[in-house]
C-alpha cells in the first residue's frame, strides 16, 4: 500500500498587488518626488560652484563710455570771421588751414608801423650825422685851446720881461700895465676855449644821445612790424593737431571777441574709455595695466588698451564714511587708453559717447578668458 507524501511548500511568495493610490495620495507623493529632484539638481549645482574654476577670477570690469580729447579753434584777436573751409566731419592734418578772419585793420596798421621804421632809419641817420658835426666842434675847440694856449705862454714871458726892465727903469709904467693885461686876457681867452671844448664835448654826448634813441626807434618799430605781421599770422586758423571737426561753432561774416570759438576739433589719436571702479578694485591698478574692451556696439570684438590715468580722488564719495557698506560706495575714475595703430585703422568709425564695459587683469597671472580673446586682425 503506498502512503501518500503530501508536496513541499513553495519558496515563491506570490505577487502581491500594490495598493491603487488615488486622488489626493497620488498628488503628494508626486510632488515630493519633483520636491526631491529639484533639491538634487540644486546641490549638484552648488557643488559645481564650489569646485570648478572661476574664469572671471582675477579680474574686474566697469562700465563707461569712449571720449577723446576736444580742441576748440578760437581766434586770438577780436574779428570778423572771412572764410571757412572745412566743414563738420572732414579729417584735418596739422598745421591745415582751417579759417581767415579780416586782417583790413591790421594790414593797415602794419604799414604805418613799416613808415615808423623807415622814419626812425633816416632819424638814425640824421643822429649821426649831428654827432660827427659835434666832434668837429670838440676838434676845433681844441685847436683853439692849443692856440691860446701858446698866446698866454708867450703873454706870460714878455711881461716877465717887461717886468724886469721896468724895474731897471728901462721901460715905462704903462708898457708894464699894457703887457700885464694882455697876459691876463690870453688867459681869459684860453679858459674860454677849454670851455667851448666841453661844451662840444657835451654836445658829441648829446648827439650820441640822440642816435641811441633813433636806433631804439628803429627796434621799437621793427617790433611793431614783427607783432602786427604775427597777428595777421595768426589771422589764418590752423588745425593745432590731426583730427576731425565735429562742430562748426562760427560762420563767415560773424563778429567774435577775442578768443571767440570758430570751430571744434576731436583728436581721433587721443581717444580713451573712462570707467569707474570700486575702492578696493582701483588700489590694485597702476599706470600700465592690461585693458581689455567690450563696446555695445560691437559686442563680438574684443578691443585692447592700456590704463593712462587712476584718479586719487574719489568721484563718489557719501558725506560721511563710517561703515564698510560705505566705503564700497567710493568709485575712482578711470582711463583705458586705445592704441595708436588701432585708432589709425578704424578712424573713420570712431564714435565718442559709444558705451563698453572694461576689463582689467587685476593678476598678471591670470589668463584672459577665451571670450576676451584678441583676435589676430586687432
Amino acid at each position: 500500500m503506498t502512503i501518500p507524501v503530501p508536496s513541499p511548500v513553495s519558496a515563491t511568495v506570490p505577487d502581491v498587488p500594490a495598493p491603487k493610490l488615488g486622488g489626493w495620495k497620488a498628488i503628494l507623493v508626486y510632488r515630493w518626488w519633483a520636491v526631491g529632484a529639484v533639491v538634487i539638481v540644486a546641490a549638484a549645482g552648488i557643488g559645481w560652484a564650489f569646485w570648478s574654476p572661476d574664469p572671471d577670477k582675477g579680474f574686474v570690469q566697469g562700465n563707461g563710455r569712449v571720449e577723446a580729447t576736444e580742441v576748440d579753434v578760437a581766434t586770438k584777436l577780436a574779428g570778423r570771421i572771412q572764410e571757412i573751409w572745412v566743414d563738420e566731419g572732414n579729417f584735418v592734418v596739422l598745421g591745415q588751414p582751417l579759417a581767415q578772419m579780416q586782417t583790413t585793420v591790421l594790414n593797415a596798421q602794419r604799414d604805418e608801423a613799416q613808415a615808423l621804421c623807415r622814419q626812425a632809419v633816416t632819424a638814425v641817420a640824421s643822429a649821426e650825422a649831428l654827432e660827427a658835426a659835434r666832434a668837429s666842434e670838440v676838434v676845433a675847440a681844441e685847436a683853439v685851446v692849443v692856440q691860446r694856449e701858446s698866446d698866454v705862454d708867450l703873454a706870460r714871458r714878455r711881461f716877465k720881461r717887461t717886468e724886469s726892465l721896468t724895474g731897471e727903469g728901462a721901460l715905462s709904467r704903462q708898457d708894464f700895465e699894457d703887457d700885464q693885461a694882455r697876459w691876463r686876457g690870453m688867459e681869459a681867452a684860453l679858459a674860454s676855449a677849454r670851455a667851448q671844448v666841453s661844451a662840444a664835448a657835451a654836445a658829441v654826448r648829446a648827439a650820441h644821445a640822440v642816435w641811441v634813441g633813433a636806433r631804439s626807434g628803429i627796434a621799437a618799430a621793427e617790433a611793431t612790424v614783427t607783432r602786427i605781421e604775427a597777428d595777421i599770422h595768426d589771422s589764418q586758423l590752423t588745425a593745432p593737431r590731426a583730427g576731425r571737426i565735429q562742430y562748426r561753432i562760427g560762420q563767415p561774416g560773424e563778429v567774435l571777441a577775442a578768443g571767440g570759438k570758430v570751430l571744434n576739433l576731436v583728436d581721433l589719436g587721443d581717444v580713451y574709455l573712462t570707467f569707474f571702479l570700486p575702492e578696493m578694485a582701483a588700489g590694485k591698478v597702476s599706470i600700465g595695466t592690461e585693458v581689455r574692451v567690450v563696446l555695445d556696439a560691437v559686442p563680438d570684438e574684443v578691443i585692447p588698451a592700456t590704463v593712462s590715468f587712476v584718479a586719487s580722488v574719489a568721484q563718489f564719495t557719501p558725506k560721511t564714511v563710517e561703515t564698510a557698506s560705505e566705503r564700497e560706495k567710493l568709485m575712482f575714475r578711470v582711463k583705458a587708453q586705445f592704441g595708436g595703430e588701432l585708432l589709425a585703422r578704424h578712424r573713420t568709425t570712431i564714435k565718442t559717447g559709444t558705451p563698453g564695459v572694461a576689463w582689467v587683469r587685476l593678476d598678471a597671472r591670470a589668463a584672459w578668458p577665451a571670450r576676451l580673446g584678441i583676435k589676430a586682425s586687432e
